[in-house]
């Protein structure tokens, strides 16, 4: 064996077309197939544990997995042998338990398994043209059962047991829907199919005796016990996009004319294309799981509907749909999501729902998600990331990151790290990818596409193309080491193009056939290729020629590799050899033993060769190459290896097949050589990102900040508000559960006084109770004691008559046993005598008997002789007879038959005929309704088109005055050119005044010196006045580009509206050329602004703009100013608001203290008052005399009246102030902080009135 090892690390992809392709182990763990192997990944921990095929598999076909889930089986064919593989998952690693491989029954493959409850019985059903249905116990591998499922070759979909019973078997297909149950030794179907046959896609037990089934019509039928007890329709459900989509494509399409039913365009063919569609757009029910609430079933492309159990006997009610989401990154999001559910489980808790597709995707589900809490429309999420769907054709790694790169005949390029196991990026294109390159640094990707090449940047969260090439159907294309370099494959010719100028730098002729591999030497100099045409070829890329070459036209070559130096090339082919080629001849030819290789890798450190092979698995050897069978096979994929690839540091190895899998392995050399990096550098961290995403990221990233800011300022001020508030209350509750704690501690009191008195009530009661009781209790005993002596006595005489009666009994029987006796005497000397009269009587028939014997003997012979004679007679008549009617019945069979099939076409027709007649009807039904709503369609069309018609008018009055207004303008620019022209005349006269002038301008130049140092601020003004004309005049072009505009679209509006006009008599197109007039011309601006052109108002434009810009200026700085004073003014109004509210505060606290006070001298100033009317009124003294208390007590009232008088004053004055401050405040800037005048208003309004 070899010393060089790799174990699978990670996979990605899954086999969909394996039938029960998920599961789960427990609640964070699912196996599913992929590659030729099971794989057991954790949920939450990302792992992933292998459960690896059988040698020389050729894929798996169906998966079961025990209830216990203690046991796994795997349906696999193995050397075009159908073999059962049990293993037992809770052992680690997962061992075989059994396999079944010898069966007594044919088999060509088994499409379905299922373990019992008990998980003691396997049952499998096997594909058409056997149908049979075995029953095995299977760990002692005896067959149980066999059962033919189906006679006609239709095929079977599913078999499952009865989750309470082992005896108890299901089956679906098309056409079948049979229950069996294993009885003495075999299985005997229990159910009669009724009504027409469907096509049963699949089932689930929702109990022990119902079983729910669903059809390729979108059909589900409730069977209880066999028998049909609910059944409801399913329809396709379109998302409320595509649905607003559909009713506009309808409202489009409302004009087209239908034929009738009468009309003779409506012919049967188109009615069958009709039915044809209407059938393809029913939802397949593929898959059915079943939990403790319902069950859930798929409704066609990527949608799974969840059903609960109704209040009635045996329904069920639709609950919730949930969708798989459209995926943005792909060339047609609208298409992503419709994807067939092939297989569906819930986990042991129910708590999340698992699904894979056609597409070999896998989702997730959350039963307990927010979504379906709040009634929203669910979706799933990817498990993990979305996978290949199709065969992987290209692979390839960089150097300075742990990246993969993938592309598949599904369209798409997938980048991969082969550290985290994750997906990095992946888009989808509109063409099939057939070869994929990574630069070293893993920046940059190449991509061949069918219609041309593609360099493109990886980006943080994007691959976006920079630059095309045009070769078409590149299968081949490898960057070289240094990156500087790309070589790209087109048919037989091999084109080298620069990456830094993306100059073609060469092409290499020279292959026959199409080149299928290319590898650069490890210094860029040398070009290794192979190709179908049998030729190996060294190219240098100094002189771009053939250095060396090895052509063997029997063999088609698929993979070239070279050793570390540069020596030696490794090419494989289809002669099932492995050739290591060096200097244009063979050094030698290693065999594959039976297999073909596919690719070829060798490792940098030049001692590991590893081969993946036709089948699927893995091979590694190491370098010098053995002769004889010394390698690792691994069974690692379930279509050929495709690309092989290893890394950089000789740690990983990475292989992609036919099957849509990537498979990254870890690779062990036994001996420690040649895996270590000589030096250990870090991978790179670099991303690339453009200009734009990056600054509107960071746009983000400030607006984010400020609302950040905001909501914090915000959220403070909110903070600040209800804890004043929550203050308040906090107090107010307290002195309200103070108040309440005393009345409470009072009635308290009054109740314990109550307690105590009814406890000694109770007391007394009790007492008087057991005294009754004890005098009750005397009387019973007394009168108990006197019944029973009466009771005894009796019991004594009734003894006494008992003995009476036993002696007279005694004596009685006594008498009977010897009447007895006599009688049997003299029945038996009676049946003696008659006994001898019998045998006497028996002798001498036997005489008679033997005498008539030989008689009968005799009489026999002679019938015997006679009946030989006529038998023979009678058989040569009745075998003439039996000639002729086998005859005959030949011919009545060919009638038969011809009359049956006749017969049968006639009913198949009949039905036919029904069937057509039924939708004709429907189709009638349906057209009249479409009919109707036309109708109501033309006359709001009609409508529309009138007021279609009145814009349309309003439009062509606004264009009359638009006109107009031109023409004005003309005028306008005609008499300020004759204005030109005169002041151009009064020029001339002016030059004498010049003339004269200039004599002045002598004059002054010795005033000119002193205003030099005046000069130089004036040119200062002058620049900015100067920027300030360019920009009137950028804004006079723009004016005038504007009106320029104007007219164009009044022309391009006419031309468009008559264009329109000629579709008058077609009101669809009519219609659609009106919303483009509208979408065109509507939503832009009317307006066209007019610009003066006289240079006059243009001087005094621009003297006025200079005015009001110097106005603006002071403005400004006044501003400034005022703003730094009112801010000085705020912060003291601020300081004086909330001393303000700090008296109003304490005023209030003031206020209740006197109205508590107040109320206390109210009620006892009541209580007084009693008194003196209860008092006698002769002896009140007089007010003048003696001065009563309740005299001081009104004088105490009119004091506080008074206070709380001034009270409200001060506060009237103070909230005056505070509006006056109020509104200063709000001319002003606004400060920081705000007052919490909220409050004030709050607190004044609880005041009393």
């Amino acid at each position: 064996m070899s010393v060089i090892v790799a174990q699978s690390l990670h996979i990605f992809g899954l086999r969909s077309r394996v039938a029960n392709n998920v599961c789960y182990f427990d609640e964070q763990i699912i196996i599913y197939p992929s590659g030729n192997s099971c794989v057991k990944y954790h949920l939450e921990q990302k792992w992933q544990k292998f459960i690896p095929g059988s040698e020389k598999s050729q894929g798996m076909l169906a998966l079961a997995m025990s209830p216990s889930r203690r046991y796994l089986a795997i349906s696999e064919t193995v050397q075009e042998k159908p073999t059962i593989t049990i293993y037992e998952l809770s052992s680690v690693p997962c061992k075989k338990r059994k396999v079944l491989s010898v069966f007594d029954f044919p088999v060509q493959e088994f499409v379905s398994l299922a373990f019992s409850p008990d998980s003691k019985y396997l049952v499998a059903q096997t594909g058409p043209p056997e149908s049979n249905l075995a029953y095995w116990m299977w760990e002692k591998q005896r067959t149980m059962a066999i059962v033919k499922a189906d006679i006609q070759n239709n095929p079977v979909y599913q078999v499952s047991f009865n989750p309470q019973d082992n005896t108890q078997v299901c089956i679906t297909g098309n056409g079948i829907f049979k229950l069996f149950r294993y009885t003495e030794g075999t299985l005997k179907q229990t159910n009669f199919q009724r009504g027409e046959p469907q096509n049963y896609l699949s089932h689930a037990w929702l109990t022990e005796d119902k079983v729910m089934v669903g059809t390729d019509t979108g059909k589900l039928f409730l069977f209880e016990s066999g028998d049909l007890r609910w059944e409801t329709s399913i329809e396709c459900k379109e998302r409320p996009s595509e649905v607003e989509k559909d009713e506009l494509a309808h409202e489009s399409e409302s004009l087209i004319e239908f034929p009738t039913a009468s009309s003779p365009d409506l012919s049967s063919e188109m009615l069958c294309e009709a039915v044809g569609q209407q059938q393809a757009s029913l939802p397949q029910i593929s898959a059915i799981a079943a939990y403790s609430k319902g069950f859930a079933c798929s409704a066609g492309p990527g949608v799974v509907l969840l059903f609960e159990k109704t209040e009635e006997k045996e329904g069920y009610r639709e609950n919730r749909e949930i969708r798989i989401p459209q995926d943005q990154r792909t060339s047609d999001p609208n298409q992503s999501d419709k994807q067939d559910v092939m297989c569906m489980c819930f986990s042991p808790s129910e708590e999340t729902l698992l699904i894979s597709t056609n597409k070999n995707q896998l989702y997730i589900f959350t039963m307990s998600s927010t979504e379906i809490i709040k009634g929203e429309p669910a979706h799933f999420e990817y498990l993990n990331f979305p996978l290949h769907s199709a065969a992987i054709t290209g692979l390839d790694i960089c150097i300075r990151k742990p990246l993969v790169a993938t592309c598949s005949l599904d369209r798409s390029v997938r980048i991969w790290n082969y550290e985290t196991n994750t997906l990095d990026l992946y888009k989808e294109y509109q063409e099939e990818a057939y070869a994929v390159s990574l630069h070293p640094t893993g920046l940059y990707v190449l991509a061949g596409f069918s219609d041309k090449l593609r360099l493109m940047n990886l980006l943080i969260d994007d691959i976006r193309t920079f630059k095309d090439f045009t070769v078409r159907g590149c299968r081949e294309c490898t960057f070289s080491n240094g990156g500087h370099l790309f070589a790209a494959v087109n048919g037989n010719v091999i084109h080298i193009y620069s990456t830094t100028s993306f100059e073609n730098v060469n092409n290499l002729k020279g292959h026959n056939g199409k080149v299928r591999s290319v590898i650069w030497s490890a210094d860029d100099n040398k070009l290794i290729s192979c190709g179908t045409d049998g030729a190996v070829y060294e190219w240098s890329l100094l002189t771009g020629k053939r250095e060396s070459e090895c052509v063997l036209k029997s063999c088609s070559y698929s993979g070239v590799a070279i050793s570390p130096d540069a020596k030696i090339i490794f090419a494989v082919g289809s002669d099932q050899t492995l050739k290591e080629i060096s200097d244009s001849s063979i050094l030698c030819e290693v065999p594959t033993f039976d297999v073909t290789y596919t690719a070829i890798v060798v490792s940098h450190s030049g001692r590991m060769v590893f081969t993946g092979t036709s089948m699927g698995t893995i091979r590694s050897m190491k370098y010098p190459l053995p002769v004889h069978k010394e390698f690792n096979e691994y069974q690692a994929h379930a279509g050929p290896v495709t690309k092989m690839s290893i890394t950089c540091d000789d740690q990983f190895l990475l292989t992609v097949s036919e099957d849509g899998c990537l498979l990254i392995w870890k690779v062990y050399d036994k001996e420690g050589r040649g895996l270590k990096r000589e030096k250990e550098v870090g991978y790179a961290d670099e991303v690339l990102i453009t200009k734009t995403d990056m600054e509107e990221k960071t746009q983000v990233m400030l607006e984010l900040k400020t609302r950040v800011e905001e909501l914090k300022m915000e959220n403070e001020y909110q903070l600040r508000l209800k804890d004043m508030n929550y203050n308040e209350k906090m107090k107010e509750l307290t002195e309200k559960f103070i108040q309440e704690m005393e009345s409470l501690k009072t009635k308290n009191q009054v109740l314990k006084a109550e307690k105590e008195k009814q406890e000694l009530q109770y007391q007394e009661q009790l007492s008087e109770l057991m005294e009754k009781q004890s005098r009750e209790v005397q009387d019973l005993e007394s009168g108990n004691n006197q019944k029973l002596l009466l009771e005894y006595e009796k019991y004594q005489e009734l003894q006494v008559k008992s003995q009476r009666m036993q002696e007279e009994y005694e004596k009685q029987l006594h008498d009977m046993e010897e009447t007895k006796n006599q009688a049997l005497e003299e029945l038996t000397e009676y049946y003696e005598a008659k006994l001898h009269e019998k045998t006497t009587l028996l002798e001498e028939a036997q005489d008679d008997a033997r005498q008539q014997l030989q008689e009968f003997e005799e009489t026999k012979k002679q019938i015997e002789e006679d009946e030989d004679r006529e038998i023979q007679e009678i058989k040569i008549k009745y075998e003439r007879r039996l000639r002729e009617e086998r005859e005959s019945n030949l011919r009545l069979k060919g009638e038969t038959g011809i009359m049956r099939k006749k017969f049968n076409s006639l009913q198949k027709e009949i039905e036919e005929r029904s069937n057509d007649i039924e939708t004709m009807r429907m189709e009638q039904q349906k057209l009249q309704s479409v009919i109707k709503s036309l109708e109501k369609d033309i006359l709001g069309l009609k409508r529309e088109i009138q007021e279609r018609d009145e814009t349309i008018q309003d439009k062509e009055k606004r264009i009359y005055d638009l006109k107009k207004k031109n023409q004005e303008l003309e005028k306008f620019k005609f008499v300020l050119d004759y204005k030109i022209k005169e002041l151009k005349k009064q020029i001339e006269p002016r030059e004498n005044d010049i003339k004269a002038m200039k004599e002045q301008i002598q004059e002054m130049e010795g005033e000119l010196e002193r205003f030099h140092q005046q000069n130089m601020q004036l040119e200062l003004n002058i620049t900015e006045l100067r920027q300030k004309l360019k920009a009137t005049d950028r804004e006079m072009h723009k004016e005038q580009q504007k009106e320029r505009d104007m007219e164009a679209l009044v022309k391009r509006f006419k031309t468009d509206l008559h264009n329109c006009v000629g579709f008058i008599q077609e009101p669809k197109k009519l219609k659609e050329g009106i919303r483009e007039l509208y979408s065109k011309y509507v939503q832009q601006a009317d307006m066209v602004e007019i610009v003066g052109v006289d240079t006059d108002l243009q001087q005094e434009y621009t003297r006025q703009r200079e005015h009001l810009e110097r106005n603006l200026a002071t403005l400004k700085k006044k501003v400034v100013k005022e703003s730094e004073i009112h801010r000085a003014d705020n912060v003291r109004i601020m300081q004086e608001n909330v001393s303000l509210i700090k008296e109003i505060n304490e005023l209030r606290r003031e206020l209740k203290v006197t109205r508590t006070h107040v109320h206390d001298l109210q009620s006892a100033l009541g209580l007084n008052r009693k008194n003196k009317k209860q008092g006698i009124p002769d002896t009140v003294p007089s007010r003048e005399l003696l001065p009563s208390p309740s005299v001081l007590r009104l004088n105490v009232e009119e004091e506080t009246e008074r206070i709380i008088e001034m009270q409200r004053l001060e506060i009237k004055r103070l909230r005056d102030q505070i509006q006056g401050q109020e509104q200063a405040i709000a001319l002003r800037p606004l400060s920081g902080g705000r007052l919490p005048t909220l409050e004030i208003e709050s607190s004044h309004g609880t005041q009393p009135q």
